[in-house]
């Protein structure tokens, strides 16, 4: 019986997978397997070129210069879900990321954050019968998603909180 008890234990619970779980597609269609990302904090950001809220590369970049490296890294992904902000090409927007906001961290593949074609990683980050923490949905352009160093799901910002704003610089130095 305890035997059996052990091994129950190492299961994990079906649908609440960790972030590791994933393998995404770059900007430059290449595989880009999230389990390389184990131990350190990551913040997933949808993005878009056209939108208001675009600045904030800006400040996503500020953070990533100050935190990022062997600690801490931001993903973002483009997406054209939000009032057709992101109609480039992954090509585009590589281009516009690097030449207009000087991005250095790693951006993503345009992908769906919401409705029927939503990637699973969104599906995972807006479900809490996935995630194990909340259900949330995706609002805006701009929303950011916080991951521990184990790979789970911390809580997320909305868009209109800027990168740079308490709950993430607290998460972050925490």
């Amino acid at each position: 019986m305890l035997a059996l008890l052990a091994f129950s234990m190492c299961l994990p619970v079906i649908g609440q997978n960790s972030f590791y779980d994933f393998t995404v597609e770059d900007i430059h269609g290449m595989e880009y397997d999230l389990a390389q990302l184990q131990g350190k904090k990551v913040l997933v950001v949808n993005t878009a070129s056209k939108c208001a809220f675009t600045p904030q590369y800006k400040g996503l970049e500020r953070l990533y210069k100050k935190y990022g490296g062997d600690n801490f890294v931001i993903l973002g992904f483009p997406s054209n879900d939000f009032a057709g902000q992101e109609p480039g090409t992954n090509e585009e927007i590589a281009t516009f990321c690097t030449t207009k906001f000087e991005v250095s961290f790693p951006m993503m593949a345009k992908i769906a954050v919401k409705g029927e074609q939503i990637h699973p990683l969104y599906k995972w980050l807006t479900e809490a019968g996935e995630n194990g923490l909340e259900d949330s949905k995706v609002t805006w352009n701009f929303q950011k998603y916080m991951i521990d160093e184990g790979g789970m799901l911390v809580g997320h910002v909305p868009p209109r909180k800027k990168p740079e704003c308490k709950v993430i610089s607290d998460w972050l130095t925490e």
